[in-house]
């Protein structure tokens, strides 16, 4: 339980940090207008109709602009605090402020976060935020909601707000009101581990960058040719043999079981699930040089490094091979709190129509014998699964029968076309990373698409939402990683966030240009289009 501090006691910590900062501090508790050389640091102006993804109501006001002081308090509900700390973390290193987390604001400026009263409208993820000159109030039926709020509402801050050390400026909060909830409940990215590995921290980082954009699912493809990356205690080999290969001959890795539940610990404090997939029947050739009895004729293949694909097919009529995914099911569930885990499906080339629905028939029930629900790419819809399944649709064609035909029997479809979601799609054929299989993917391209008109035959009723995959055949190192997602990311969370009416490239385009000081003030190295006027 949090010790309840008096006035006196707050006054008194607000002017010792003012002294440490060798600042002077105010007479009283009322917030002082910065000088003009403190206003002189902020950077490009923003209004909450600048934020990202754009809000369903956002009515601006500059009358009401609340600045930040020396005494300015986060009070937090009960069920709040959480979040709560998760802002002050936040605003906290570039302010130098205390920003005391309380139960009452005891008078004091106050940014405030309110659980329950808000809009019905507003659901389990939406918020309602007013920016005022003596205070901010951001409410919420959830604190998944309130975390969804902390996004826009950081987002109206300076810039360097993002610094992570001290910063001598004035900080100003954008007035106005926001009322907002998505458009599609689930809202993912997708990072490839499996072709190119990445170390948990620079998973988490990834987490938190897409975090502040509302994308709620992690999707971390762990499985491949080239590489097998999550530990499976029955089978060990998968990933000390496995999981040492990579693209290139770089590299290899793989996360311990302990590691992976660290990862999936991470994403939830920032209100994001973590999807697992081990692909298959096809892009098994690591599993299938960890061990030899997985393949048809006993003989383990060698590691692959090349970029190829379609070649690998686990055996179908074996039964070790039902006894290998059974074990690697059931133990990914077991540190898996999410719903869905994905089991592949894609580009099983070398795996012939009959083989690929029988292996599907006895391995589809095996993700529900331990309470998990089906996801996969969407070739997985030919075999008539569950309406229960996700299928993830990331064709570049705008028809295909067997999905259709799945979202007339009731699944839901998860969007995410080649030519428009792919973050790993070259910019221009100038660009130092990426492939173009499905054409160059500029800023624009990848924001200028409707998943509601994409697919002739699916509509807006039979969406579950949007998703960024990035694999990682070209990509090493975290900056890598930013360079592809960023700019294009937004623009997908928006599409899935943003009402339908709202979407236009020019409004766009002029909120995104925006973002670039916050990005760098991030340390995110992101391309600079020229289809974008940065700021």
């Amino acid at each position: 339980m949090r010790k309840r501090l008096s006035t006196t006691g707050l006054l008194g910590t607000a002017v010792l940090s003012l002294v440490a900062l060798g600042m002077a501090a105010p007479a009283s508790a009322d917030t002082a207008q910065p000088s003009t050389a403190q206003v002189a640091r902020q950077d490009v102006q923003r209004q909450v109709t600048d934020v990202i993804p754009a809000p369903v109501e956002a009515k601006a006001d500059p009358k009401s602009d609340f600045w930040l002081s020396p005494l300015t308090v986060i009070r937090a509900d009960k069920g709040a605090a959480k979040v709560a700390d998760y802002l002050r973390g936040l605003i906290r290193p570039a302010t130098g402020y205390p920003l005391p987390v309380l139960s009452s604001s005891y008078g004091l400026p106050a940014i405030s976060l309110e659980l329950g009263h808000a809009d019905k409208r507003v659901g389990t993820e939406g918020y309602q935020l007013k920016v005022a000159k003596n205070g901010v109030t951001l409410k919420a039926n959830t604190d998944t909601g309130l975390f969804e709020g902390v996004q826009s509402l950081r987002q109206l801050f300076p810039s360097t707000v993002d610094k992570k050390t001290f910063q001598l400026q004035g900080w100003k909060v954008s007035g106005g009101t926001i009322l907002d909830y998505p458009r599609f409940g689930y809202r993912s990215a997708m990072l490839d581990v499996a072709r190119h590995f990445f170390k948990p921290d620079q998973v988490k980082a990834y987490i938190d960058q897409i975090a502040q954009y509302k994308i709620n699912n992690l999707h971390l493809h762990l499985a491949d040719d080239q590489g097998w990356r999550i530990e499976i205690k029955s089978w060990p080999r998968l990933a000390t043999f496995g999981g040492q290969g990579a693209v290139n001959g770089d590299p290899g890795g793989y996360y311990t079981q302990e590691q992976y539940s660290d990862i999936v610990r991470y994403a939830a404090s920032r209100h994001i699930t973590i999807v697992p997939e081990i692909d298959m029947p096809g892009h098994t050739n690591a599993a299938q040089a960890s061990y030899a009895e997985l393949n048809c004729d006993g003989v383990a293949p060698p590691m692959r490094t090349d970029i190829e694909v379609g070649y690998s097919s686990l055996c179908i009529g074996k039964d070790i091979t039902y006894k290998f995914v059974e074990d690697v099911i059931r133990e990914l569930a077991a540190i898996t709190p999410g719903k869905y885990l994905n089991i592949g499906g894609d580009e099983a080339h070398s795996t012939s129509p009959a083989d690929y629905n029988t292996f599907y028939q006895k391995v589809s029930p095996l993700v529900g014998k331990y309470g998990k629900l089906i996801t996969g790419w969407h070739d997985i819809a030919k075999t008539n699964p569950p309406t229960s399944a996700l299928p993830q649709y990331w064709d570049t064609k705008g028809t295909n029968p067997d999905v259709v035909a799945a979202a007339a029997r009731g699944n839901k479809i998860l969007f995410s076309p080649a030519n428009k979601a792919y973050l790993d799609m070259m910019y221009n054929p100038q660009s130092p990373l990426g492939l173009h299989w499905a054409g160059y993917v500029e800023v624009k391209d990848s924001y200028d698409w409707d998943p509601s008109t994409f697919l002739q035959g699916v509509s807006e009723n039979q969406i579950a939402g949007v998703e960024a995959p990035l694999w990682s055949e070209t990509l090493v190192k975290s900056e890598h990683i930013e360079y592809m997602a960023f700019p294009r990311l937004p623009g997908i969370a928006e599409i899935g966030w943003s009402p339908k009416a709202s979407h236009n490239w020019d409004g766009y385009r002029e909120r995104l240009a925006k973002q670039g000081p916050r990005w760098t003030a991030q340390g995110i190295d992101f391309y600079r289009s020229p289809q974008v006027d940065w700021k």
